[in-house]
């Protein structure tokens, strides 16, 4: 339990150390969305980062913004949102997702919440967001804990056991020790 805390206030002082990413939270909590989050490789990168000593930050193919919305599922909000935030910092690669509708797409039963969609992605060290309130205090979300990305090492989560050729293949086309060299992929096999 110990461990589990010291690794979330590690996480949150990685978001904390970083003006970049600290800014891009506050862009997205002033939406004021339903259950959101930012997470994936946001996180994951910037945690991998400061654990090698990288004085640069890692390249972002997009900032994963997630919310929760069982009222409207059109993706033309989703588009909205990501129209938001373009106009409020046209320099960040921000993708917008409802994880109300995107148990559909990955052929999952509904999700009911962000955090508990985050429990079907494939990989453990990518399975973690952020969520920053209007006090400035930072949530981490960790459906899987935070071991793995603190030891720098990823494994299939449960859906990534159901589906192993799509965990195979993301692995492959991530390549996280050609960035990070430090980190081991397991079950790509």
């Amino acid at each position: 339990m110990i461990a589990e805390q010291q690794h979330r206030d590690f996480v949150a002082g990685t978001m904390r150390s970083s003006a970049w990413h600290f800014e891009a939270l506050e862009i997205v909590r002033g939406l004021d969305l339903a259950d959101w989050a930012v997470g994936a490789g946001f996180v994951r990168n910037a945690v991998w980062d400061r654990l090698h000593g990288f004085a640069a930050m890692t390249p972002l193919n997009d900032i994963d913004v997630l919310y929760f919305d069982a009222a409207d599922l059109s993706i033309e909000k989703d588009m909205q949102i990501e129209e938001a935030l373009f106009a409020a910092d046209p320099g960040r690669p921000w993708s917008v997702h409802n994880q109300a509708r995107m148990h559909v797409r990955n052929n999952d039963r509904a999700y009911r919440s962000t955090a508990d969609a985050i429990s079907f992605w494939l990989e453990t060290a990518t399975g973690v967001a952020v969520r920053l309130d209007h006090a400035d205090d930072l949530t981490v979300i960790a459906p899987f804990g935070l071991a793995d990305l603190i030891a720098m090492r990823s494994r299939p989560t449960e859906a990534g056991t159901i589906r192993p050729d799509q965990y195979c293949e993301r692995m492959i086309a991530k390549d996280w020790p050609g960035t990070w060299p430090q980190v081991t992929v397991l079950g790509a096999d």
